[in-house]
């Protein structure tokens, strides 16, 4: 991990034309410069420092476009966006990715290690409320944690 664990979960609000703050500590773990796109697995944005978005976006370029390759270029590369905060600490979530993640008014950011999520906050509430417990604690053991 090059960076410092991003991690913490911040509650923001989303205004009419689509800004946030971005939470601070956050903020100046990732740089001045940052990368949004479309979660793989969930209905929320993953944000990348920029080192970290060079590293995933070279690996994506790399792939063949064949095996899927092409879809995931598609995937990765159209549903991502620079966000770069202005002075008062606030970023321009791209009104395609506000539209792919629910995000409207309340949000949810974490941090996850190496990357940051931004989640509707109900979307964020049901996955916490549904998370499986006792699976997590299996995976857990068994990954020696």
């Amino acid at each position: 991990m090059a960076l410092t664990a991003l991690m913490g979960t911040y509650h923001h609000n989303i205004d009419a034309k689509g800004r946030m703050s971005f939470p601070t500590k956050l903020r100046d773990l990732l740089g001045g410069e940052f990368y949004v796109t479309k979660s793989i697995n969930q209905k929320c944005l993953t944000i990348y420092s920029k080192s970290e978005w060079e590293k995933l976006a070279n690996k994506v370029a790399a792939l063949p476009d064949s095996m899927g390759g092409l879809d995931i270029k598609r995937w990765l590369f159209s549903g991502a966006g620079e966000l770069i905060p202005d002075k008062q600490g606030r970023v321009l979530i791209p009104s395609d990715l506000r539209e792919f993640a629910g995000l409207t008014k309340d949000v949810v950011v974490i941090g996850l290690d190496d990357k940051a999520e931004i989640w509707d906050k109900e979307l964020w509430d049901a996955q916490q409320n549904n998370m499986d417990m006792e699976a997590m604690l299996a995976a857990m053991q068994q990954l020696g944690i």
